[in-house]
């Protein structure tokens, strides 16, 4: 009886107002998605994916596949958008599932948990539960969508699949179908296989009607003809016949199976790396997200919202980015627009850059795999746009700041845009030490990126030499030397020789290298003590633009640190600060959230500059920093916006929070190294990684670390920083 009354106790824990006491790891909301932006909820598998609705009626299921763009190929002029020119990433259509309407609904709730990837949406209506789940899978490649009908119930309606590029949809058994080609002779096609219990499902015209059924399954599938090479015209197979013979193995397979499969790859990636910065309140935990949200923007403390923003920027990135497809565009992989902002595009002076901020970090490397992929695949139709800019002998390649998928460069030449992707190539090598991937991709890379500036760089009469007309993106006017394109220039030259002294080999070209860095025009101390962002000292300590690019040298570069330059990371802090509005006329101002005012309010800058105070050491202005991305640019859905919705700002907060609690890049692994006094209380993490190929854990009470443990393939010797002390430790052997 006991044992009865305690199993029903928790059950009505489980399904009243307590229930939603969530992890972090779980979003969830009381009413349905209505605006697709800020409301509805992703899914993905890297490719394809979808925003979930939940509607109890007229649920709509928009959906995308990464490969489905406009525009011709290989452009290289003035940016534009449209079926000519430089085109952009598309709508791929919607899957519209109509119930017949019956009763009045309670209990509604919907949630995507961020850990196995899998959305719920349940609800009772006319005392009947019915429940809903989806998911994107990875290792089968199909997006499945289930409705099921508990006791008593039956599940009636119509299933419609609509084309966002105008190809018709027809119907036939159980199945739903459309393919066509768009104006630049891409082929793209999208089918739907239907399964049910009980009841049955009927073709009429272009929709599937289903009646009295107990379950109702979709499968969804959906692909192009896209294939990242140049040489290939960017044209590979006909997609029917793929998605045909995905959908099958699908169907044989069966909806447990596939979702075991998925939980399993998912969770793989997901659970690899976790935060814990504090506990939530249970009354404040019991809240739908939305609702948190509004209450930690109007100034509450909420740590597990804190760690979900950081779980959900992992989610985001494995959803959208896995080996064998694109990598994250400036919406991920989730746009319903023919003609989105920015073009959905890869924007190479920041965005494409700060989504990958956190994939060697937060311990998702092999979703760092398309970029590199994408890197390689662009290289040739860069290479011919630069010697077309920059003459018929230049050797390397650099990019605009805007390309496609089909090796076009759109907008403002983006000068150092070579030199940023070389860092992310070489941070794959740093985090994991493959000396395979070094030999064969990293260092050709490098080297020939290195040939580019060898070739570019403008020697002064002081014998310097210097990055010629660069513009501080997007702050300039057009000049030489401007401290941002020297800092990138360097980082690259140092990557370069680490590479080259990995491997062992080009001995005279590292000489080469070495002096060329050595020449470069160094960073400069202005007049107020700022670190000036201009080879002349004209910074004003009231500019507050949103972009902090001369900073790149304290992050994501490693020109700058505490350690070895403190006079420019002092520096560096009083640029930030003005930036930020905390300088100039408003110096004795204190510094707060409220203060980083007018165009400093993107997105995609508050990352930026939470890692930047990490970076310096400054662990109250990092939190600052989070607070402030949610007070004024999250949505309810947790998307992040600039307006409108950009996915930087929520890939590139994962990348910097873990800079507050592990930094590796002066030379030492450092424990707690910018931790704000509100996580100091008690706290670990797990899983988080260190260059050199180290995988760190740690927990802490009143900001003292209590217990780490640092892993590596084989044992290793490092210099680890923890309470104020360096030591030299000896790994531990990972075990997997």
């Amino acid at each position: 009886m006991k044992k009865r009354i305690l199993i029903a106790l928790l059950t009505l824990l489980t399904t009243s107002g307590i229930r939603a006491q969530e992890k972090p790891s779980v979003l969830w909301y009381d009413k349905p998605g209505t605006k697709w932006e800020s409301e509805r909820l992703p899914i993905g598998n890297g490719r394809i994916g979808a925003m979930m609705m939940g509607a109890v009626e007229n649920d709509t299921i928009q959906f995308n596949v990464q490969s489905l763009w406009s525009g011709d190929n290989n452009w290289d002029g003035a940016y534009e958008t449209g079926d000519h020119g430089f085109g952009a990433y598309r709508n791929f259509g919607a899957l519209s599932i109509q119930l017949t309407p019956g009763g009045a609904v309670a209990g509604y709730k919907q949630s995507l948990d961020l850990v196995s990837g899998i959305y719920n949406c349940t609800y009772t209506r006319a005392g009947i539960p019915f429940q809903r789940e989806a998911f994107a899978s990875y290792p089968d490649q199909v997006m499945v969508f289930r409705y099921t009908a508990g006791k008593n119930g039956k599940l009636s309606g119509r299933i419609r699949l609509w084309s966002a590029q105008g190809a018709a949809s027809v119907a036939s058994g159980n199945l739903l179908q459309f393919s066509g080609t768009m104006p630049n002779q891409l082929k793209y096609a999208a089918q739907v296989a239907a399964l049910h219990e009980d009841g049955s499902i009927t073709a009429t015209g272009n929709e599937l009607v289903f009646t009295g059924c107990k379950t109702l399954t979709l499968y969804l599938d959906a692909r192009t003809n896209y294939k990242p090479d140049y040489n290939a015209g960017w044209r590979g197979a006909d997609p029917l016949p793929q998605i045909g013979k995905e959908l099958n193995a699908a169907l044989r397979k069966g909806y447990t199976s596939l979702r075991a499969a998925h939980i399993k790859d998912f969770t793989r990636l997901a659970a690899a790396a976790r935060i814990d910065v504090g506990t939530t309140p249970a009354a404040l935990r019991a809240l739908p997200t939305d609702i948190r949200r509004v209450k930690y923007a109007a100034g509450g403390p909420d740590p597990d919202l804190e760690e979900t923003l950081f779980q959900y920027g992992r989610y985001l990135l494995i959803s959208s980015s896995r080996p064998g497809g694109l990598p994250a565009n400036l919406q991920g992989l989730w746009n319903n627009s023919n003609n989105p902002p920015w073009a959905s595009d890869y924007h190479n002076n920041i965005n494409i850059q700060m989504n990958y901020w956190l994939a060697e970090p937060a311990n998702l490397s092999e979703c760092n795999q398309p970029l590199i992929d994408y890197i390689v695949a662009q290289a040739e139709p860069c290479r011919l746009a630069t010697r077309k800019a920059f003459g018929a002998n230049t050797r390397g390649w650099t990019a605009r700041t805007s390309q496609s998928i089909f090796g076009g460069n759109g907008w403002e030449w983006n000068i150092p845009a070579s030199a940023w992707y070389a860092q992310h190539v070489y941070e794959h090598w740093a985090f994991t030490m493959d000396r395979v991937y070094l030999k064969n991709t990293a260092y050709p890379i490098l080297k020939e990126i290195c040939n580019y500036w060898e070739d570019r760089l403008k020697q002064l009469p002081d014998g310097s030499l210097v990055v010629s007309d660069g513009w501080s993106p997007e702050h300039g006017p057009r000049e030489d030397g401007v401290m941002h394109d020297q800092q990138l220039v360097w980082d690259l030259f140092q990557n370069y020789l680490d590479a080259a002294k990995a491997l062992n080999t080009d001995a005279a070209y590292q000489k080469k290298v070495a002096d060329m860095q050595h020449r470069l025009a160094p960073n400069r101390i202005g007049k107020w003590g700022q670190l000036q962002e201009w080879q002349t000292d004209r910074d004003d300590p009231d500019d507050q633009h949103r972009h902090t690019s001369h900073l790149f040298a304290v992050y994501p570069g490693r020109q700058i640190n505490l350690k070895q330059t403190p006079e420019l990371a002092k520096a560096a802090v009083i640029s930030l600060r003005s930036r930020s509005g905390n300088y100039g006329k408003n110096i004795n101002k204190p510094f707060t959230v409220a203060s980083t005012v007018g165009d400093s309010r993107r997105s995609w800058s508050w990352p930026w500059r939470c890692a930047l105070w990490a970076r310096l050491g400054e662990g109250e202005k990092a939190g600052m920093m989070i607070r402030g991305l949610i007070t004024y640019n999250l949505m309810p859905n947790l998307f992040t916006t600039h307006p409108p919705f950009q996915i930087d700002g929520n890939l590139g907060i994962s990348g910097a929070i873990p800079e507050m609690l592990l930094q590796s890049h002066a030379g030492e692994i450092s424990l707690l190294p910018a931790v704000p006094a509100a996580w100091k209380v008690s706290g670990s993490f797990k899983g988080l990684r260190a260059r050199g190929g180290f995988t760190v854990d740690c927990s802490w009470k009143n900001g003292w670390v209590v217990q780490y443990r640092v892993y590596s393939k084989t044992p290793q010797k490092v210099w680890l920083r923890v309470n104020g002390t360096v030591k030299e430790i000896t790994t531990e052997v990972l075990k997997k």
